[in-house]
């Protein structure tokens, strides 16, 4: 690569200055420069001329020529014509030559510089033509930031060969005319046939059809198998039609306002729906293309539809990312304002989270809503987030069609090629408003007088094409009459269904899972393993290899749980290591990601360790002769980005183990979106089931306000048609068998695990051999009590049970028994009822806890066990979590243990 590539135009002198030195001592400058300058043959005869003390006008001019070069390919695009609706903002210094040390007077000079651009030397007037048409029409291009020269040649010697320029043939504009027409026709089509429906229409941006058709026709010919799209609702139906494939009269139904044929289903909007298929491309080539449903909350689909893309990789392509590829679509407001964006792009390199590189599609409107793109970024671009990660961008008007579909397949090419995310910002607008109700014209009268006479992306390329050959106007009106009939016939279809039909998405990697039936919560089944197994799989995850030096600390952690063996005795970290065993034991993937999951934040994990001395890790859990694989990775500190993400794998991995953990269970409110938009109402809303657990530590311990409450109470209000999960588990065992079980029963279902501190290390806190190799998990746990004595039963969830049942041997108590709801939804009612059939002597119920009134779960049992009238015990309504005083918490505590255990009547 030409080393001026990365030099602005004050660092001409300093060349000169190098070139001084080369033609003195050649061995004085670096390899690269002696490289460059000999590729100037003109030089020794004009140096020799002048002495070799000085350079010579002319061999200064060809550096400022070639300054002039860098100065188009690191700023040519912001002079160029690629705004359709509105005249670009002016940027300083411009190209002029007077900027370069030139002048009109050199124009018709040759320059040996031209070799520089692949034109060979040439006057300054073509290779300023040459230059302007590749950096400063149709298509601009951000790239010189990027570090890696090898991608900056790969970037220019394509597009300079090309002046970015695309030259199709007459066929293959046919087939771009087709798709454009397609796109532009179906939604006129709904705009007329369904007034005032909203669909938040693609019309400004229809260029955007035929571009995703050549980039995926691109990727099919370059080994791609599998798309995975995400995108927000505008152009949504559009795509779904003429990219997807499905049927226009499924579409039209939907409008029609049908009903689905799946009573049990709430539906979503049309432009909410995901949808796969296979599809054949022009070529032949057998791809599959799934897009990923999504809510309104704006860019949330992107992780998701990433965590799908990995999982699409690592289980049908043995972890080859040319075979996938994800496409993520934006708009101009949300890319440069959701910081969700910035998260997944920070993923994009990482091992734990890589999916071989996206490409980004923008559909820049130019206005959020009703806010002008001045007011929605500080930046000059809405895609300046892409040099973090020293991504390209194609800046491309809207307007140009085979402009638009030149850039996708160069932008597929250079994903294929390096494996690292690409962006494409369409420069177009929003015909109607934010809506096809909403009025414009109140907001951006100015604008939009301006998009009510320009002529879409249709009008403008048949025009072109016209121009180009008079055959293309008959072609064009074969094209959208064809189109217009097949489009009526399918309306006349849609007013005749009576229902709207429902694919089924339990087929393929889901095929085998059920739906869940009302009955199904009643009892869990059996997920005990074997003695046999237990011993074998306890005795490898507890032994290091003995050709390796590890920490003295780490040494005494795996000799102490080597000595819960044989004492039989296993803590929490032993119950859930041997979960996870079991399970890879069995054949199946668990994956496992979080801040700092690998050690875990309270130090009890300990899944990977490290050599002494090095960067060397052993995982135990990856030497036990498993069929399944084990990953685990310490996530970036992110929580929203990586939870959307580890939902999306589990999403399209049914019988794996998916977990993601916070470092502290609060921390999940960083991600409260994708737990209320996917996580609690995506089978509602979009048929669509997911098994992902999320393990949130929990617990009063004086921590303050920011370390106790993983906040329970705000996922037991989203409870409801047996949607999720929630357990909140006290022995190392019911956590064994809680993990096991998300793979045991036929259906899934995520699972909210609110998971100990202080039982971690806690001596009580243990469970037997027996507890592993029998039975399964129970929603309820009993007390060790004579039932016969009972006259009080008190309810209670989580590691306050400990806490009660120390201060009940204090006192000597006898007549309470302490209930451990291990499982707080669904709500066990079935076990409930039959252990109040046995403590029927009791006359007074409490539910008791450490959260805050309003908090934890009692005003949710109160509801669920009303009849029983429970009195509260616990800390009183609280607008924050938890003290952060020390001494007040103890005060705290104590006063929940008199009110339990004191002789005066609770009110």
């Amino acid at each position: 690569m030409d080393q001026f590539s990365y030099l602005g135009n004050a660092d001409v002198n300093a060349i000169e200055d190098l070139f001084l030195q080369y033609r003195k001592d050649p061995s004085a400058v670096d390899q690269s420069w002696r490289d460059f300058f000999k590729g100037f043959e003109f030089a020794r005869s004009a140096y020799d001329s002048a002495g070799g003390e000085q350079i010579p006008e002319n061999v200064s001019k060809e550096f400022k020529v070639i300054g002039l070069i860098n100065g188009y390919r690191q700023r040519g695009h912001l002079f160029t014509l690629t705004n359709p609706v509105r005249v670009r903002r002016k940027h300083l210094p411009n190209l002029a030559l007077e900027n370069f040390g030139l002048s009109e007077k050199d124009l018709e000079t040759v320059f040996q510089a031209g070799n520089q651009i692949g034109i060979g030397a040439a006057k300054l007037k073509d290779i300023i033509a040459h230059l302007t048409q590749t950096y400063c029409q149709s298509i601009g291009v951000e790239y010189l930031y990027v570090r890696q020269p090898e991608v900056v040649k790969w970037l220019q010697e394509r597009m300079e060969k090309s002046r970015n320029t695309p030259s199709y043939s007459k066929d293959e504009k046919i087939d771009i005319l087709k798709k454009v027409t397609r796109a532009v026709v179906f939604e006129n089509f709904l705009h007329t046939k369904f007034v005032g429906q909203k669909r938040f229409s693609l019309e400004g941006a229809e260029a955007v059809i035929p571009a995703i058709n050549s980039l995926m026709e691109k990727g099919a010919d370059m080994g791609i198998k599998d798309y995975v799209i995400a995108m927000a609702h505008r152009g949504r139906l559009n795509m779904l039609t003429n990219i997807m494939k499905k049927p226009f009269v499924d579409v039209f139904t939907e409008f029609e306002g049908r009903p689905s044929e799946d009573a049990m289903f709430d539906g979503d909007v049309k432009y909410h729906m995901g949808y796969s298929s296979d599809q054949k491309s022009d070529n032949g080539h057998m791809v599959h293309m799934s897009l990923t449903p999504n809510p309104s909350h704006l860019e949330t689909v992107a992780p998701v539809a990433e965590g799908i893309m990995r999982s699409k990789i690592d289980h049908h392509h043995e972890g080859d990312h040319s075979k996938a590829c994800a496409v993520v679509i934006h708009g101009d407001a949300a890319i440069a304002g959701q910081g969700i964006v910035y998260e997944v792009v920070q993923m994009s390199q990482l091992d734990a989270y890589k999916t071989g590189g996206t490409v980004h599609f923008v559909i820049n409107n130019q206005v959020g809503f009703t806010t002008n793109y001045i007011d929605a970024r500080s930046s000059t671009y809405c895609t300046d987030v892409a040099k973090v990660v020293l991504s390209p961008v194609f800046h491309v008007n809207g307007d140009d069609v085979e402009a638009l579909s030149f850039a996708s397949e160069l932008a597929m090419e250079f994903r294929q090629t390096f494996h690292r995310d690409v962006f494409i910002d369409v420069l177009c607008y929003r015909k109607h408003g934010h809506n096809e109700g909403d009025e414009p014209r109140f907001t951006q009268p100015l604008l939009y007088k301006e998009i009510a006479a320009h002529k879409n992306p249709k009008e403008i390329y048949v025009a072109k094409l016209i121009a180009e050959n008079p055959e293309f106007a008959a072609i064009a009106k074969e094209i959208e009459g064809s189109f217009k009939a097949e489009l009526e016939s399918n309306l006349e279809q849609a007013k005749k269904a009576a229902n709207v039909k429902m694919a089924s998405y339990l087929q393929g990697d889901w095929a085998g899972v059920k739906m869940s039936g009302d009955h199904d919560f009643d009892f869990s089944p059996q997920t005990a393993i074997s003695k046999e197994l237990f011993m074998e799989l306890a005795e490898k995850i507890t032994t290091l290899p003995g050709d390796k030096k590890f920490f003295s600390k780490i040494q005494k952690v795996f000799s102490d749980r080597k000595a819960m063996i044989k004492g039989d005795n296993f803590d929490w970290a032993m119950g859930e290591l041997m979960a996870y065993a079991s399970l890879l034991k069995e054949g199946h993937q668990v994956r496992f990601s979080g801040q700092d999951v690998e050690r875990g934040t309270f130090s009890h994990r300990h899944a990977v360790v490290k050599v002494e001395d090095s960067e060397e890790e052993y995982t135990p859990l990856q030497h036990i002769d498993a069929k399944g694989q084990f990953e685990i990775y310490n996530s970036l500190l992110s929580e929203y980005g990586v939870l959307g993400f580890e939902y999306g794998y589990a999403f399209a991995t049914p019988n794996a183990l998916t977990i993601w953990e916070a470092q502290f269970g609060d921390f999940f409110n960083g991600a409260q979106i994708i737990i209320d938009q996917y996580l609690t109402s995506a089978e509602y809303k979009w048929r669509r089931m997911n098994g992902l657990v999320v393990l949130l530590p929990h617990g009063y311990e004086g921590q303050g306000p920011e370390h106790s409450s993983a906040r329970i109470e705000r996922f037991l209000q989203a409870c409801a048609e047996n949607n999720i999960q929630i357990v909140n588990a006290t022995t190392p065992a019911q956590q064994f068998h809680v993990l096991r079980r998300q793979l045991k029963r036929e259906f899934r279902k995520p699972l909210i695990c609110f998971t100990p501190k202080k039982l971690l290390r806690y001596p009580a806190c243990v469970s037997s051999i027996k507890d592993f190799t029998n039975g399964g998990f129970k929603e309820i746990l009993d007390d060790n009590m004579d039932a016969a004595k009972v006259t009080k039963l008190a309810f209670c969830s989580g590691k306050i049970y400990y806490d009660l049942i120390e201060r009940r041997e204090k006192e000597g108590v006898s007549d309470i028994a302490f209930i451990r709801l291990e499982q707080l939804y669904p709500f066990p009612k079935v076990q409930i009822e039959a252990l109040l059939k046995k403590y029927n002597k009791a006359k007074t119920y409490f539910y008791v806890q450490e959260e805050p009134e309003n908090m934890g779960a009692y005003r949710f049992v109160d509801h669920n066990l009303r009849s029983l009238n429970l009195k509260y015990i616990g800390r009183d309504e609280a607008a924050s979590p938890a003290t952060g005083f020390a001494k007040r918490h103890n005060d705290e505590n104590e006063e929940i243990m008199n009110g339990i255990f004191s002789k005066v009547p609770v009110k």
